[in-house]
């Protein structure tokens, strides 16, 4: 599968850019949601551009769990079981 484009945080749940691929890949959502936002609002009103919202926030979390170095569960730092 490659290198890893995040790492899984040492508390909580989530992950982080990890490396040059997975900041372009985050720099990548933000203009591209901005842009498709935008357009949106300009064409099809505010109600498109936040119909779109979420769609982008969940490719972008499906991505980034699958592109993560470990399995994305709730952490405790150095108690981690």
């Amino acid at each position: 599968m490659g290198k890893p484009w995040f790492s899984v945080k040492s508390y909580g749940f989530g992950a982080s850019p990890k490396g040059w691929a997975g900041w372009l890949f985050t720099l990548g959502y933000v203009l591209v949601g901005l842009l498709v936002g935008g357009l949106l609002e300009r064409i099809g009103g505010n109600v498109a551009a936040a119909l779109t919202f979420p769609v982008f926030v969940i490719i972008f979390i499906v991505i980034a769990r699958l592109k993560s170095d470990n399995p994305w569960r709730w952490r405790w730092g150095d108690n981690d079981p």
